[in-house]
């Protein structure tokens, strides 16, 4: 049996001299652990942090559609709090070793002998009675704080330590005291690790408390047994209840003051046989948190005052086993070194996986996640990019469709204009010479007061003129308008129809019904064509030389003619005119001339036929004009100025004819025109508004790419991440 144990003891020296020269502390795995995973945390922390702003950016985003929900900002905004709350426990991580026994086992001494220092205050008796948490602090000053108030207490020495416990009445079995101590004054603290001290487990009953308050997040239970003692109830009660809330805890169990066995030699082993039994049983058997075959590993048989006092001296300079010291000191010694080695190796490995692993798979779960936004994201936004780009190809299509549309219907527009313009020319043309030759019947209709007065003429004519241009536009109104206005209609709904298909909704809603206010006009302007009109109402006898010679070449002639007017002499008159004015000047003179022929014919006649013929046709004649002359009243008069007005006015409307169907058919058109054009600026309107819609395409587009890019950079990003969890697990998690 002694030599299974030495060989145990030489193994562990010399795996732990290999591993002093690789790595100086297995401590440092945890530091470096924690380092690593910390690293990636906040990587991923920066990482989700950006991708929420995209994955809002993207939410936000009404005119790209649903590329993004709601729900996935909000699960990114999540991941987010997650991981910065995990991340700040990462940072206060540590390893933790609760140290539990009876009173007077000497756990506060084996805290001592790890930190080489007398930190807490030890003896015989109850000297700790509060837990005590022992962490590092990069202070030079050493000091504790209560559990009840955060205020710092400086202190120096064990017995300042001591004094400020026992002295503190607020403070009992169930209370919590944190001391820091300097880093620079231990080794152990520099690695994250915390040594918790307890009272003795005989002290109170209240151990449920203490498990739930203290123990949940230890890494490492020491159980500190007493070598000159078996285990005791109360320390395997609390064990149960800490296995109960705990799945398989690391426990080692420390046999200290193993020393007093040199006394009796003869029985050491087998007392070291009976503890080793008894704890081997405790630890697989009834809490079976390891199994036989690694139970023993879990067992020490140490001196901690012995090696406390040991290592003081050498840092005081002394000797390590100089003192009295107890025979087989470098055994415990090499022992208690086993423990620490075994200890720190545990601990290293049970913190990273207690501490981070849990934090990594979350760690994966949320990258998972993240991954499945994004790749909703991409898809999202690709499905969404393949209808903006069918959307804008029909929108191209639909602009082609629409100019080419309009080019087309401008000519034919034209076309249909120039030809209703023609129509509407030929048919005022058309009435309006029907209406001239209607003229004598409108002017006969015509009553009004005659009186051969100026006044009264003059007023008399504005009347006639007033009557004759209202019964003339009436009847050219009456005949024209309402044709013409139907197709004006007609072409002007054609228009609007097929404008429509070329318009937008929005646009073809502000498309109103063609107007009803356009009426044709119809300026005859008879009073300033008649304004030369000068009536001639005076009695002329019908077979009077002057009638004749008007009857023969008309009134404007024969007046220049009777008058002597030399027809050289009249300026801009046309040849036609001057060739009647010469036969008429002829034709007096020839009468002149054969004054003296007729005196002679009449007196031939007179010895022929006899005074009582001639007696008689004078006398007819003479009865004829004062016929005439009696029967030439104001009713003559008014009947010879609406004939003189007639036949004035006649000529002078015949001749305004391709000018006032020329003025209709010029309404005609503007009217047209300007309806067209006023569909052209829709059309226009839906043109820019089609390019509108292509340029806000084309950027939607952009940004959807944008997106796509976006999403996939964040995916792969997420898998770098999960490739660096990964790497963490394989390196920290799974390896022994």
């Amino acid at each position: 049996m002694c030599v299974c144990v030495c060989a145990r003891v030489c193994v562990c020296v010399c795996v732990s001299g290999v591993m002093d020269a690789a790595d100086p502390s297995p401590l440092r795995r945890f530091v470096v652990a924690k380092h690593s995973i910390t690293s990636i945390f906040d990587q991923l922390l920066d990482f989700v942090k950006d991708g929420s702003a995209f994955v809002d950016e993207a939410w936000r985003g009404d005119d790209l559609g649903q590329v993004a929900v709601e729900e996935q900002s909000l699960e990114m905004q999540s991941c987010a709090t997650k991981l910065s709350t995990i991340r700040e426990v990462l940072l206060r991580r540590h390893m933790k070793v609760a140290f539990f026994g009876r009173t007077s086992n000497g756990k506060s001494t084996v805290i001592n002998a790890m930190l080489r220092d007398r930190v807490l205050p030890s003896g015989i008796g109850h000297t700790t009675n509060c837990f005590l948490r022992v962490e590092g602090t990069d202070g030079d000053e050493a000091f504790l704080t209560a559990e009840a108030s955060n205020e710092r207490r400086s202190i120096t020495t064990v017995n300042q330590l001591a004094h400020a416990l026992h002295m503190d009445p607020t403070l009992d079995s169930g209370s919590l005291v944190k001391v820091f101590w300097p880093k620079s004054r231990c080794a152990l603290l520099r690695d994250d690790l915390v040594l918790m001290d307890s009272p003795g487990t005989d002290v109170t009953l209240e151990l449920d408390s203490w498990i739930d308050k203290f123990c949940l997040d230890a890494d490492v239970f020491v159980l500190v047994g007493n070598a000159e003692s078996t285990l005791m109830n109360t320390e395997k009660l609390f064990f149960h209840k800490v296995s109960e809330r705990i799945s398989k805890p690391n426990i080692f169990i420390l046999h200290n003051r193993w020393d007093a066995s040199v006394s009796e030699p003869d029985y050491i082993e087998e007392v070291r046989k009976q503890h080793l039994d008894r704890c081997v049983s405790f630890l697989a058997e009834e809490l079976k948190v390891v199994g036989l075959d690694e139970a023993p590993g879990r067992i020490f048989f140490v001196s901690a005052k012995e090696v406390l006092s040991s290592r003081m001296q050498r840092a005081q300079g002394m000797p390590e086993t100089g003192g009295a010291l107890a025979e087989g000191f470098n055994e415990r010694l090499r022992e208690f070194q086993m423990f620490e080695r075994t200890f720190e190796e545990f601990i290293s490995q049970s913190a990273v996986k207690t501490k981070f692993e849990q934090h990594t798979v979350r760690a994966w779960q949320i990258t998972e996640a993240i991954k499945a936004v994004m790749d909703a994201i991409n898809i999202a936004s690709a499905d969404r990019k393949i209808f903006c780009l069918e959307e804008r190809e029909d929108q191209r299509d639909r602009l082609d469709f629409v100019r080419g549309q309009i080019n087309r219907l401008s000519d034919n527009v034209k076309e249909r204009i120039r030809k209703l313009t023609d129509d509407v020319a030929a048919k005022v043309a058309a009435a309006l010479s029907d209406q001239i030759r209607s003229l004598p019947v409108l002017v006969e209709e015509f009553r009004s007061d005659f009186n051969p007065t100026q006044e009264t003429v003059e007023l008399y004519k504005t009347k006639l003129l007033q009557h004759v241009e209202e019964r003339m536009v009436g009847c050219l109104a009456h005949r024209c308008s309402v044709s013409v206005l139907r197709d004006i209609r007609d072409a002007q709904s054609h228009m609007i129809d097929s404008v429509r298909p070329l318009l937008s909704l929005c646009v073809q809603e502000q498309l109103s019904a063609p107007s009803t206010s356009f009426e044709l006009t119809y300026d005859l302007g008879l009073a300033a064509l008649c304004a030369d009109f000068h009536e001639n109402i005076e009695f002329q006898f019908s077979l009077g030389w002057t009638a004749l010679v008007t009857r023969f070449i008309g009134a404007a002639n024969a007046k220049r003619a009777l008058s002597g007017s030399d027809p050289r002499l009249q300026e801009s008159s046309a040849f036609k005119d001057e060739m009647v004015v010469s036969i008429a000047t002829g034709l007096v003179s020839v009468t002149s001339r054969a004054s003296m022929t007729v005196l002679v014919i009449g007196g031939v006649v007179w010895r022929s036929v006899g005074w009582r013929i001639i007696a008689l046709s004078l006398s007819l004649y003479g009865l004829l004009y004062l016929y005439e002359k009696l029967t030439w009243t104001n009713v003559s008069r008014e009947r010879a100025l609406k004939q003189q007005f007639v036949e004035h006015a006649a000529h002078r409307l015949r001749a305004i004819i391709p000018i006032t169907s020329s003025a209709c058919s010029q309404q005609v058109y503007k009217e047209l025109t300007s309806t067209f054009s006023r569909l052209t600026q829709r059309v226009d309107l839906s043109e820019a508004e089609l390019e509108g819609n292509i340029r806000q395409l084309s950027f939607r587009i952009q940004r959807l790419e944008n997106i796509q890019r976006r999403s996939k950079a964040f995916r792969n990003r997420a898998t770098e991440l999960e490739t660096q969890l990964e790497a963490f697990s394989v390196q920290y998690l799974q390896g022994n």
